[in-house]
């Protein structure tokens, strides 16, 4: 996509994020009440960022009607939304992007609990205290296929006028063969599933097409696992109105600007967030590589990513 990558231990970076990440491992100390996103890129990532501070907040559940209708008839208290004025990408702040960014400004010490925050970097490369710590890791993934297109078209929004969409053929080769940012992908996956099957109540793991499917189900799993039950189903209606992608994709603050950490603008992190979408991109020879590729990487470990 017009930009170097760098292997470290098996997985490929960019430069800047390769750099966050080894500090981050070095000199990150967890808190046993800390709440860790990972994933892999394009997997509903954005999707958790939004959810998983609304889940934690003291005040959120208390707000407005939650309608749905979008008019903000019933969100009279703007400064207990944290969703308003801040780009999922702001309320959780990534360890390797954000935190540990050279000549980063971040106080994470002075930070009050729980303190929440996000990686892409693999379960290999994680700071030993967040594995020996009592604190919970949130792990979402998705079907390949999906999250390749998806990537694809979030990283065409960073070409230039004129140059047009980065060949779809070559950047598919290259996911294939797991040469992207934080691939392999498969690889990426594998870990954090077997960490989460010999201890469940440190890793959450959860698949976009299930939360999809079942969105006040998954939601509610999700706020148990993070210790914060919902008491009644109008405060799960609630959540899942507040981090609908309909929602979030029309707010202010996700339609303008650019994030000044990645340069991405902060409307790319919208697009679909469809099940299936892959099949308006990828050949038949596409699809069947792809997921030969899956049943291979996948076989024995118990985890179904072809749904």
């Amino acid at each position: 996509m017009g930009f170097d990558l760098y292997q470290w231990e098996g997985f490929w970076y960019y430069l800047p994020n390769l750099a966050g990440a080894i500090r981050s491992r070095s000199s990150f100390q967890a808190r046993d009440e800390d709440v860790i996103l990972a994933s892999s890129m394009k997997t509903g990532t954005t999707w958790l960022k939004a959810l998983i501070p609304c889940i934690m907040h003291p005040n959120v559940r208390s707000i407005g009607d939650g309608d749905g209708d979008g008019d903000g008839d019933g969100d009279d208290d703007d400064d207990s939304d944290p969703l308003l004025k801040n780009h999922p990408n702001a309320l959780i702040p990534s360890l390797e992007v954000h935190i540990f960014a050279e000549n980063y400004t971040y106080n994470i010490s002075a930070m009050p609990s729980p303190r929440l925050f996000r990686t892409h970097a693999p379960c290999t490369m994680l700071p030993e205290s967040i594995k020996t710590s009592g604190c919970k890791i949130v792990y979402i993934t998705r079907n390949p296929k999906d999250t390749f297109v998806s990537a694809w078209h979030f990283m065409n929004t960073k070409r230039m006028p004129g140059e047009g969409t980065f060949p779809i053929g070559e950047s598919f080769e290259k996911f294939c063969r797991g040469v992207h940012l934080y691939g392999p992908f498969h690889d990426h996956v594998l870990g954090y599933w077997k960490e989460s099957m010999m201890r469940p109540e440190k890793i959450l793991f959860l698949r976009y097409e299930d939360v999809k499917r079942d969105t006040r189900g998954q939601v509610k799993k999700l706020a148990s696992f993070l210790g914060r039950p919902f008491a009644k189903e109008e405060e799960v209606e609630k959540i899942v109105w507040m981090c609908s992608l309909e929602r979030l994709k029309n707010l202010e603050v996700n339609r303008n600007g650019v994030d000044p950490f990645v340069g991405m603008l902060k409307s790319a992190y919208f697009r679909l967030g469809v099940v299936g979408d892959w099949k308006n991109s990828l050949s038949k020879e596409m699809e069947e590589q792809l997921d030969e590729i899956t049943r291979q990487k996948m076989e024995g470990s118990g985890l179904d990513l072809l749904i």
